[in-house]
C-alpha cells in the first residue's frame, strides 16, 4: 500500500492529468504525420493496406468504428497526392516528419518532470533541439518496428489458431487462443514501454528497473484499455459534442492512456528508489526536485 501511496503522490505533484492534457493535444495534432511515417516505414516490410486496415480494426475494438473511421479519413486525406513541384514536396516532408515528433517531445519533456531531470540549460540551443527531434524520429521508427513485429506475430498466431481448433474442442481452444493473444500483447506493450522509458526521458533508469516498470504499466495499459473500450461502448461520450464526437473520442482515449503511462512511469521512480537505486540525470542533464516534494520528504 505504501507503494501505492506513494506513486499516487507523485502522480498528482507532478501535475500528470494536465501533462496527459498536454500529450493529447500534441498528439491529435501530430497524428495524420505519426500515423503516415508509422505506416510507410511498416509497409517496407509488408503490404501497406494489410497494414492500415489491422490497426484501424484494432482502434475500432477500443475507441469505436466512429472514431475509428475518423482515423481513416485523415489516413485518406493526408496520403492524397496534391499538385506542386519538387520544392513543394520536399517542404511537405520536412513538414511530416517534424509533426510526428511533437508527442514525442511532449512525451520526454514529461517523462523528465516525472523522474525529476531536465536538459542542462547551459547545454541549450539549437544543436540540442535538433538531437531532440532526431531522438524523437528514431522512437517513431522504433514504434513501426514493433507495430510490424506485433503483426507479424498475429498473423502467426491466427495460423496457431486453425492448428488448436484441430487438436482441441471447443471452448478450450478458443480459451487458450486468447490468453496466448493477450500474452503476446502484454509482451509488446512491455517491450515498448521499456525502450520508451529507457530512451527517451534525460535520465539513467536501469534496464532491470525499466522492465519492471514497464511490465506493470503493460498491465495498467491493457486493462485500462479494456475498461475505456467498456465505457466508450457504453457512455458514448463522444455524442455530446455533435459532428466533433469523433474527434473527442480520440482525445478521451489518448488522454486516458497517457494518464496510464505516467501513472507507470512514476510506479517505476517510486520503485527505484525504494530499491535504493533512483533514477539519475544521464550526461548533459541535472537533477530538479520540487519544492512540495522536498517538503514532503523531509516530513516522512
Amino acid at each position: 500500500m505504501r507503494i501505492l501511496k506513494s506513486t499516487v503522490e507523485e502522480f498528482l505533484d507532478d501535475d500528470c492529468p494536465r501533462m496527459a492534457a498536454a500529450m493529447s493535444y500534441y498528439t491529435v495534432f501530430s497524428l495524420p504525420a505519426l500515423l503516415i511515417v508509422v505506416l510507410l516505414i511498416a509497409g517496407v516490410f509488408a503490404d501497406p493496406a494489410d497494414i492500415q486496415g489491422r490497426l484501424l480494426r484494432q482502434m475500432q475494438a477500443v475507441i469505436g468504428p466512429g472514431a475509428a473511421e475518423q482515423v481513416r479519413a485523415i489516413l485518406r486525406n493526408v496520403a492524397r497526392p496534391g499538385s506542386g513541384g519538387a520544392l513543394t514536396v520536399t517542404l511537405s516532408v520536412v513538414a511530416l516528419l517534424f509533426a510526428a515528433t511533437g508527442a514525442f517531445a511532449q512525451l520526454q519533456a514529461t517523462l523528465n518532470r516525472a523522474w525529476e531531470v531536465a536538459p542542462d540549460p547551459d547545454r541549450g540551443g539549437i544543436r540540442n533541439f535538433l538531437i531532440k527531434r532526431l531522438l524523437s524520429f528514431a522512437m517513431i521508427l522504433g514504434v513501426a518496428l514493433v507495430l510490424l513485429a506485433s503483426l507479424v506475430a498475429q498473423t502467426a498466431l491466427t495460423a496457431f489458431g486453425d492448428f488448436l481448433d484441430a487438436q482441441l474442442p471447443d471452448p478450450w481452444s478458443s480459451l487458450a487462443l486468447h490468453a496466448i493473444s493477450a500474452g503476446l500483447s502484454l509482451g509488446v506493450a512491455a517491450v515498448l514501454f521499456a525502450t520508451l522509458f529507457f530512451v527517451v526521458p534525460d535520465a539513467r533508469v536501469r534496464w532491470r528497473d525499466a522492465w519492471l516498470g514497464a511490465a506493470a504499466t503493460a498491465v495498467l495499459f491493457l486493462v485500462g484499455n479494456l475498461l475505456l473500450g467498456l465505457y466508450l461502448a457504453r457512455s458514448d461520450p463522444g455524442s455530446a459534442f455533435g459532428a466533433a464526437g469523433s474527434l473527442a473520442l480520440i482525445l478521451v482515449w489518448i488522454y486516458y492512456s497517457s494518464m496510464i503511462f505516467f501513472l507507470g512511469a512514476e510506479l517505476t521512480q517510486v520503485l527505484a528508489r525504494r530499491r535504493g537505486e533512483p533514477i539519475r540525470p544521464s550526461k548533459g542533464a541535472v537533477r530538479v526536485v520540487t519544492e512540495r516534494r522536498t517538503i514532503r520528504e523531509e516530513t516522512t
